[in-house]
């Protein structure tokens, strides 16, 4: 059987690399600092936070964008627990998660928190302020299964020209019909055919600055 788990070389020795995609997890300038800007700014949060909120995301990675949304839910004073789900075909082995977390601020041991809880299998994840459910397998299967609603969308598969099966018009329509009203869905790429295929989902597609060196990224609102 061949193996699932997501392969890695690492650069400057704390920023992993994708073999299989030949891209990085995060920015080589500050994946933090990316997570914030594209993520979490791009979906107006912690804003739009509100008891029940639920973030969904295509790429779980290495669990930045997982950790900075927990966070901020934390620091915004949130009562109950923040409900994320993720969908990742190649899970990261624990240990290259470990070694990836070196490399993030400790937010309070949130950090360490979630690299004692993960161990490379996915399921649900119960944190304190958190419910984390990572499914495990190819988007475009396991989304159409899925029976959830997501308030806020992270699409952080990797580059549209290395990845393409994970941006194309179905699955963005999946994403499309997996959102609450009102609800948005921001990404790092401003690709022209990602852009289309959300908007042709229902969403209303802006394109705005992007982060760092990258001119410009994507945002997306489903109307009310």
């Amino acid at each position: 059987m061949p193996d699932q788990n997501a392969q890695i070389s690492w650069r400057d020795g704390h920023v992993p690399v994708s073999t299989r995609f030949d891209d990085p997890y995060f920015s080589l300038e500050d994946g933090a600092a990316e997570t914030a800007y594209v993520f979490l700014a791009g979906n107006d949060l912690p804003q739009r936070f509100r008891p029940g909120f639920h973030i969904a995301e295509l790429g779980f990675g290495t669990g930045l964008n997982l950790l900075l949304a927990w966070d901020a839910w934390a620091r915004a004073g949130m009562e109950g627990a923040l409900q994320f789900t993720s969908f990742e075909a190649y899970p990261m082995r624990p240990e290259d998660m470990a070694q990836a977390h070196a490399a993030f601020p400790a937010l309070d041991g949130r950090r360490d928190a979630l690299t004692e809880a993960w161990d490379g299998s996915g399921g649900v994840l119960e944190l304190p302020g958190l419910r984390a459910e990572i499914i495990i397998g190819d988007a475009r299967a396991t989304l159409p299964a899925w029976q959830g609603q997501a308030d806020a969308w992270f699409l952080d598969g990797f580059s549209p020209a290395k990845n393409p099966e994970l941006w194309g018009e179905a699955l963005m329509a999946e994403v499309a019909g997996h959102t609450a009203p009102g609800g948005t869905a921001a990404t790092y790429t401003a690709a022209g055919f990602v852009r289309r295929a959300l908007a042709e989902g229902g969403f209303e597609v802006t394109r705005i600055p992007g982060y760092g060196r990258k001119r410009h990224m994507t945002r997306a609102q489903m109307p009310l």
